[in-house]
């Protein structure tokens, strides 16, 4: 399946089909991908989806709204984020995990052009606060958290962050099926310095506490996380009528997450703390805009 779609009020989810014939991969050991009239390569991605009216109503297998979107951008990836030995091969081949992810474009600048219903949007690298990841495995987790940004800016000093982002995600991650409850992983790569939340990394003190909620209006995150030497406070909210919630099939052909809102308007603050000598000291509290944003629990 190939998923396309907009946040806002007007938000909408394009999904087309294709076979494995219609695939083509060009490189094993890059990221070079062809399935039908689309492309993926870790520079560029290119490609369209149209599905009508008629289509949306009558195929409800498609799980798909109508409409038609266009997208040739050049891609530049410029900070990552490895989750560490979790998804590394040899839990890779061990499926050790419901779920793997891995965000080589944590920070990504985007340029290039998108038509979207026959209306043509620029897109500009210095406000595109572009993101890139990939998850694979069985299923999403449940609950289901994500937030990553990197439209940041210092409420001490009101300078906006060049060199900055964050990001977290997980909830119940299932390792050999066994759930862990109440972890997430997660980092903040301050101003070229890397505060990492990692539970898998026990010798750091990694800690999670979070509260993710719905009200009338809005979801909302409120995440701690901490090690022996650092902690972040963060506080995301985002408008539903913002968002979609993710139609899908998990790979063996189920649908269990019926309410995982996505988006990508989030917005709110975080409080960065260094811990030194027994104390937590403030390095900066960060208003954050265009937060991408995910929760859901089944």
């Amino acid at each position: 399946m190939m998923n396309a779609g907009t946040w806002g009020k007007d938000n909408a989810q394009l999904h087309n089909f294709y076979t494995w014939k219609d695939v083509k991969i060009n490189d094993k050991n890059t990221l070079d991908i062809e399935i039908g009239k689309c492309f993926l390569s870790e520079t560029n991605i290119k490609g369209s989806i149209e599905i009508t009216e008629e289509e949306s109503k009558n195929y409800i297998e498609y799980m798909s709204d109508f409409g038609s979107i266009i997208w040739d951008l050049k891609v530049n990836k410029k900070i990552a984020y490895n989750v560490g030995y979790g998804a590394s091969w040899l839990f890779r081949k061990l499926n050790a995990f419901e779920m793997f992810w891995h965000a080589e474009g944590m920070k990504t600048e985007y340029e290039g052009t998108i038509i979207y219903n026959g209306e043509k949007y620029i897109v500009n690298p210095k406000t595109s606060y572009g993101y890139a990841d990939k998850n694979w495995g069985s299923d999403f987790t449940s609950p289901w958290i994500w937030l990553s940004s990197n439209n940041l800016i210092s409420e001490i000093s009101g300078k906006k962050l060049e060199n900055s982002v964050f990001e977290i995600g997980g909830g119940t991650p299932k390792v050999f099926h066994i759930p862990l409850k109440e972890k997430l992983l997660g980092t903040f790569y301050y101003e070229g310095k890397n505060y990492e939340f990692n539970f898998s990394k026990f010798w750091t003190g990694s800690k999670t506490k979070f509260n993710c909620y719905e009200t009338d209006e809005e979801i909302i995150w409120l995440v701690e996380l901490s090690t022996f030497k650092a902690k972040i406070e963060v506080e995301i909210k985002c408008k539903k009528e913002e968002m979609l919630l993710i139609n899908y099939e998990s790979p063996d052909g189920y649908k269990r997450h019926t309410r995982l809102f996505n988006g990508g308007t989030g917005y709110g603050k975080i409080s960065l703390y260094e811990k030194r000598k027994g104390n937590s000291i403030l390095i900066d509290k960060v208003l954050v805009e265009n937060c991408g944003c995910e929760y859901g629990e089944y």
